[in-house]
């Protein structure tokens, strides 16, 4: 694992090479752990794949032993407080904002609101899932249109553990059956990479070894289809998926989100109920017999 100083080095890298925008996470220190750097890096990326006829498909991966670990709540390039020139803009700053008024804001943009974004890009992204996809990670990989794992993969929302009905972007009943959801959510526990393809999270699981040339020729297959082909599909399957009331729920979930963090924070030390990273990354190794 690098253990590179984060702050000299990109936290996003973005390559293109026959016709494949691959844009990895590049946190491996900290299991990649999505801060608002992060968030903004992959929208340039995300963006620049977009913008480049030569782009005919995107890689979503992560430098290192894991995709992501989830959103950023305890390395030293958190930057909760920070400001960033907002690309969702379905709400204000949050920045000088106190409360629920700072936490809804900056999490409608950097998370349900980007998410949404990236979700509706017009080319198909695979997201190529090694090691951990936990929280936070678990939204930058169901953005995508397949998701192709490793073996040694494994899927968590442990959230619930803080009093929260799962992550911001509240894909759960979508991505695989509601039953599993709730399983996945009441007991936090992780679904490794099989149960996680025999649920239909996941496309392919591959040995480790294989992971990179499995993706490789899944995006070239797809780069041969038609752009606008392939563009349109997308659209009309993401639009049956709101159809099927993903939208919605996914609006009505965001509201419970944030009841729970200002409960946690009357009635606890902070709104993530005391759960930093420390502590939720020992509860979470304690959960799967690591401790």
């Amino acid at each position: 694992m690098s253990n590179a100083d984060p702050t000299t080095e990109p936290v996003v890298t973005y390559a293109v090479r026959d016709g494949v925008a691959y844009v990895t996470l590049n946190r491996p220190a900290y299991a990649n752990a999505q801060n608002s750097k992060v968030t903004y890096a992959l929208d340039r990326a995300f963006t620049d794949a977009v913008d480049d006829d030569e782009v005919k498909v995107i890689v979503l991966g992560g430098k290192g032993r894991h995709f992501c670990g989830g959103h950023d709540i305890g390395t030293p390039g958190r930057d909760i407080d920070e400001s960033f020139e907002r690309k969702a803009v379905i709400w204000w700053d949050h920045i000088g904002a106190q409360g629920v008024d700072a936490r809804f804001a900056r999490e409608s943009e950097v998370y349900l609101g980007m998410c949404r974004r990236w979700r509706e890009i017009p080319k198909p992204i695979i997201a190529k899932v090694q090691g951990a996809c936990v929280a936070g990670g678990l939204m930058l990989a169901w953005v995508c249109d397949f998701i192709i794992a490793s073996d040694d993969a494994f899927f968590q929302d442990p959230v619930v553990k803080m009093g929260i009905p799962g992550v911001e972007y509240f894909a759960h009943p979508w991505v695989m059956n509601p039953r599993a959801a709730k399983e996945f959510l009441y007991t936090g526990g992780r679904f490794d990479a099989r149960r996680a393809h025999e649920l239909g999270m996941v496309n392919h699981v591959v040995p480790r070894a294989d992971l990179d040339a499995t993706v490789d020729e899944m995006a070239h297959r797809i780069a041969a289809m038609p752009r606008l082909g392939l563009a349109l599909t997308k659209k009309a399957i993401n639009q049956a998926e709101d159809l099927m009331g993903q939208r919605a729920g996914m609006d009505s979930v965001f509201g419970l989100h944030h009841a729970a963090h200002s409960h946690n924070a009357e009635v606890s030390v902070d709104s993530l109920a005391g759960l930093g990273a420390a502590a939720m990354a020992e509860s979470n190794k304690r959960d799967a017999g690591e401790l």
